[in-house]
């Protein structure tokens, strides 16, 4: 009874058997991680040029607080179109148009004449002299200088503005200080602007004469 039959006995489970790795399935395991391995290397060189051409490039600014102010040139001398003769009376001579000034300025109380009388006397409009007047405030130099004017040719226009430019080139000349005042406000530029000729067949420089059909 205690003896059991063979058939009685349980049977026991077979181990399954192990899978045989063939000599093919090894070769495309080594293939498949070198393709892997150069993969990783070709993409190494590319994400190394990427982060020094990003570095390497520089960064814009436009203008702000990191923009580099241009180098003032200490060595650097402005051209003096005045003088200055013996007696210390500066001189200077400014051109508009057709019109010619010829300034001289000296140490004094205010007095302005042009060709023998007076600037408000001279100029009629007030504003040519406002803009003669603006100079002056400008420099500071109202009412510390006497200034004597010869003025020729053109019309108040030309001869405002020649006397404008010969009294800056003047002032220049008897203080040298004063050189950026006068270029800030434009006033040592001589203005080229003339009147465009005539041409033949028009009327004036571009105006033709009135057209007739018939």
């Amino acid at each position: 009874m205690e003896n059991e039959t063979p058939e009685e006995q349980a049977p026991e489970t077979e181990a399954a058997p192990e899978a045989e790795v063939t000599p093919e399935a090894e070769t495309e395991v080594v293939a498949e991680t070198e393709v892997v391995a150069k993969e990783e290397v070709a993409a190494a060189p590319e994400a190394e040029a990427t982060e020094t051409s990003e570095e390497a490039v520089p960064e814009l600014t436009l203008g702000g607080e990191d923009a580099e102010e241009p180098a003032h040139d200490p060595d650097y001398k402005p051209v003096i179109r005045g003088k200055i003769d013996k007696h210390g009376v500066a001189m200077g001579t400014g051109r508009r148009k057709t019109s010619v000034a010829r300034v001289r300025i000296k140490e004094g109380k205010g007095e302005f004449v042009v060709n023998g009388k007076p600037l408000a006397e001279y100029f009629n409009i007030e504003r040519d002299q406002l803009l003669v007047k603006a100079l002056l405030d400008t420099t500071e130099t109202s009412g510390k200088v006497d200034i004597w004017v010869r003025v020729r040719g053109g019309g108040t226009t030309g001869q405002t503005g020649a006397i404008l430019l010969g009294i800056a080139r003047a002032l220049e000349a008897k203080d040298n200080s004063l050189h950026e005042t006068l270029k800030a406000g434009g006033y040592l530029t001589r203005d080229s602007r003339m009147v465009e000729r005539k041409k033949y067949g028009l009327k004036k420089a571009r105006k033709s004469f009135q057209f007739s059909k018939r």
